[in-house]
């Protein structure tokens, strides 16, 4: 699906982009990969990694609707990952979330049907679920922006579908490489933030792996969930550091006791596959699909009504031995 084609990824430095970049390079032959961000020297440092020649790297700001224009000409599918993500950061510049999480998804919307892209993925988070913090309710925006922006096309043939997953092992910002800093720095103690507090966990290699998939299931519309397993974060760092005693701080302004990636005043909607869930549009679109049958012939049965899939009731938990071996080369 990949070979021959022009790929760009939006916020393509960050952590999901070198590892998406990584696959797509070993495993396809892609004309042209193209990295849209506005850090430089992220730019930089990450060309001197990957210097393949089918790859571009753009410097741009997805508030910039002329700039995403002109890198996408000729694109053929484009991840969108973007997005001003730190929860506190959020809340104390509230507009600046909303300009790039909310107006830069519409912009990247605007460009891509203009460019006559084939299909656009937008990343989601599980604050976009029933949010509680300006992070998550800018991107419950973004997400029905996108699903929306699937009767915008009219005739032309670009569709648009989210992929919604939790906690990525090993990412900047994330718990395990906080706890390794802690320990290397000769910690007694870890902070939890509540003693029930759990988790969705999911590597870069599996999130990555989710998204190309999507590509080959979406029809549009869709906001693609993973079955993943839980963890509690007590157990979490008594895996990483079982000799080290934990101390309760309490739970952090806009943050949640477990993540919600399918909430259940979404269950009407949700359907269940082998190994994901997809949460059907709101909206009728002008043309009509089968979300209980993708395009890789997968067929999905209708959840009960209620249902929320909850970290916290989690059919599958990562034991201790599973986990280390999770984060093994992260």
């Amino acid at each position: 699906m990949f070979n021959g084609k022009n790929i760009l990824i939006t916020g393509g430095t960050g952590s999901f982009g070198k590892k998406y970049v990584e696959h797509i390079l070993r495993d396809y032959t892609p004309n042209k990969v193209i990295v849209f961000s506005r850090d430089e020297l992220k730019q930089f440092e990450m060309a001197q990694v990957y210097d393949a020649p089918q790859m571009r790297y753009f410097i741009g700001d997805v508030r910039d609707a002329d700039r995403l224009k002109q890198a996408m000409d000729g694109v053929d599918f484009v991840i969108h990952a973007a997005a001003l993500k730190q929860v506190p950061a959020a809340e104390y510049n509230p507009f600046e979330a909303v300009k790039t999480n909310i107006h830069g998804a519409q912009n990247v919307i605007q460009a891509a049907i203009a460019a006559g892209v084939e299909k656009v993925i937008a990343l989601s988070t599980d604050k976009a679920a029933n949010p509680v913090n300006l992070y998550g309710a800018t991107k419950l925006a973004s997400d029905k922006l996108f699903v929306a922006a699937n009767n915008m096309v009219g005739p032309r043939p670009t569709r648009f579908a989210v992929v919604r997953y939790g906690n990525v092992v090993g990412s900047r910002g994330s718990i395990v490489p906080f706890f390794r800093r802690k320990i290397a720095e000769g910690a007694t103690t870890l902070p939890i933030t509540h003693p029930d507090m759990t988790r969705f966990m999911i590597t870069l290699d599996q999130g990555v792996q989710f998204v190309l998939t999507n590509f080959r299931r979406m029809q549009g519309g869709e906001i693609f969930v993973p079955k993943i397993p839980s963890m509690r974060m007590t157990d979490l760092a008594r895996a990483m550091a079982p000799d080290l005693d934990q101390e309760i701080v309490g739970i952090r302004p806009g943050e949640k006791l477990h993540e919600i990636m399918c909430p259940a005043d979404d269950s009407h909607l949700t359907l269940e596959f082998h190994d994901h869930y997809v949460i059907k549009p709101t909206i009728q679109f002008a043309h009509a699909s089968d979300f209980a049958h993708n395009l890789l012939g997968e067929e999905g049965r209708p959840v009960t009504q209620g249902f929320a899939y909850e970290s916290g009731t989690n059919e599958e938990w990562l034991s201790d031995e599973d986990f280390l071996k999770m984060i093994e080369g992260v």
